[in-house]
């Protein structure tokens, strides 16, 4: 199991969580994504470690983006 936090700009609403939720959830080998609105965080657990480049072209699919 791997996790990382990663930090995403631009969400304001529940639905912004859903949305970025969603798009991660995706991600071949994703087995949780827990969102704090509040900061931006944004914590992926995974069977693997990611790729950064996955991780910021789904945020982008969401309508956000990753900040790096």
């Amino acid at each position: 199991m791997a996790t990382t936090t990663y930090t995403v700009s631009g969400m304001t609403c529940g639905h912004c969580v859903n949305a970025v939720t969603e798009e991660l959830s995706q991600l071949d080998g994703v087995t949780d994504v827990r969102v704090d609105l509040a900061s931006g965080a944004v914590t992926v657990t995974s069977a693997a470690p990611l790729d950064d480049t996955a991780v910021a072209a789904a945020v982008d699919e969401a309508g956000y983006q990753l900040v790096s």
